[in-house]
């Protein structure tokens, strides 16, 4: 039986490589001199951590780390920035957590997607990964093109595949 996984990982060296060109991009910014400006990737809990003097340039580095990271041919949806940023002193703080693999409930949302189309394939949820099988070949691309037009804000990969 052909089969895939869809799945949702972060290469940690392709993100740390992304932060330190937005760190470098930030630095040389003419904008950004002489402001308090930290970058930090944590790259045990997966979150990076800005500092900067004000609400505004923190979107600024935000956008440009976005950007950045697309360039890097990292999806944008993998920062999640429901977080507001605090105020601590003088400086403005932000924590976006990077998300890597498929949570629970994503993954239940992305099953119930699978099986409402109504294509002839089953989903299984293992771990942070969901196998597709299917009896063709045909019907798994079906899956792929399909995932492609969810807007479930995660960044999904398919790997794994097998005929």
């Amino acid at each position: 039986m052909p089969s895939f996984d869809f799945s949702s990982k972060v290469d940690i060296q392709t993100l740390d490589n992304a932060i330190n060109v937005v760190t470098k991009e930030i630095t040389n910014r003419f904008d950004f001199k002489g402001s308090h400006v930290v970058i930090d990737l944590n790259k045990k809990e997966f979150k990076v951590n800005i500092e900067a003097d004000s609400d505004m340039k923190i979107q600024q580095i935000v956008d440009v780390m976005i950007s950045r990271s697309m360039k890097q041919g990292l999806a944008a949806e993998i920062y999640d920035l429901s977080k507001v940023p605090y105020v601590s002193g003088k400086v403005t703080k932000k924590e976006i957590p990077v998300r890597n693999g498929i949570k629970q409930e994503d993954a239940k949302k992305i099953v119930k997607l699978i099986k409402d189309s109504g294509l002839k394939v089953q989903a299984a949820i293992m771990d942070d990964i969901i196998r597709i099988t299917g009896k063709k070949i045909d019907d798994l691309q079906e899956v792929i093109a399909l995932s492609k037009t969810w807007d479930i804000g995660i960044a999904l990969q398919h790997v794994n595949m097998k005929s």
